[in-house]
């Protein structure tokens, strides 16, 4: 399988401090992968340098057969769907939730003088529709709930038919049932043969959707296990990953942790 991903001996240190420390890691583009660890683990800087938004102190990174440091950036970017909550930010309050996902196609947040032709308007309605966000098109974003947010970050990610699909903790602050909702989808989306290769980080299994085939477990910056999710999602490697006895179960396609007795 062609590789969208692949970082070899990668380092970034920042103030002497290597905040990820010679990782090689590699994604398949039929691959879906979930990045586990605990906070400062180096999670949200990997995901920055798959999405070509900062560069390895050391090591190299291909993205998408594109090796960061030898490519246009921007143009790389237009090719990678990015739902994090960074980007949410930079999303006006005023702006529309049709608006805030037409713009993905020119790489934007806040809809200003640009033209959007009809093959734009009518895959923003697509995409809207598949991510139930078609009554809330005309709603501002800054109305939304946490989840209605979540919703619009994915489906902007998706309005671009990405080669590579980033995820950064979707389901993040919400509340159970937008949780499951979200999941649903995000089920569904991974579960597609039309879907990209897809990278989530998250900070619970029990966020992890059916049909995600991988998991890197990340501590103080370096790889602790890599591999097939059910090799990987096991008590050993939990527990060596968050340094605390970890008992891990699995129901149906659904993962959950707890603190072991």
């Amino acid at each position: 399988m062609p590789k969208v991903l692949e970082f070899h001996n990668v380092s970034v240190v920042r103030n002497g401090r290597a905040i990820l420390d010679r990782l090689t890691w590699s994604v398949d583009e039929s691959e879906r992968w979930v990045i586990l660890g605990p906070n400062g683990a180096g999670k949200s800087t990997l995901l920055q340098l798959a999405a070509a938004g900062m560069h390895p102190t050391t090591g190299t990174i291909d993205v998408l057969g594109e090796r960061l440091g030898r490519v246009n950036v921007f143009e790389l970017r237009t090719r990678i769907g990015l739902a994090a909550t960074s980007l949410a930010r930079r999303i006006p309050p005023y702006e529309t939730v049709g608006d805030a996902i037409v713009t993905a196609a020119y790489a934007v947040t806040g809809r200003w003088r640009e033209e959007y032709e009809s093959v734009d308007i009518e895959r923003a309605a697509e995409v809207m529709d598949a991510w139930d966000l078609g009554p809330l098109a005309k709603r501002t974003f800054g109305t939304l709930s946490d989840g209605e947010r979540k919703r619009v970050q994915v489906a902007r990610a998706v309005m671009t038919d990405p080669e590579l699909m980033l995820l950064d903790e979707p389901a993040g602050s919400l509340d159970l049932g937008a949780r499951e909702d979200l999941l649903v989808s995000l089920t569904e989306y991974a579960q597609s043969e039309l879907a990209p290769a897809i990278v989530m980080v998250t900070h619970h299994v029990e966020e992890i959707p059916p049909g995600f085939t991988h998991a890197l477990l990340l501590a103080e910056g370096r790889g602790v296990a890599a591999g097939p999710l059910d090799e990987i999602l096991t008590d050993e490697k939990l527990t060596s990953t968050f340094g605390r006895p970890l008992q891990i179960t699995k129901t149906g396609e659904r993962f959950t942790a707890r603190a072991k007795d």
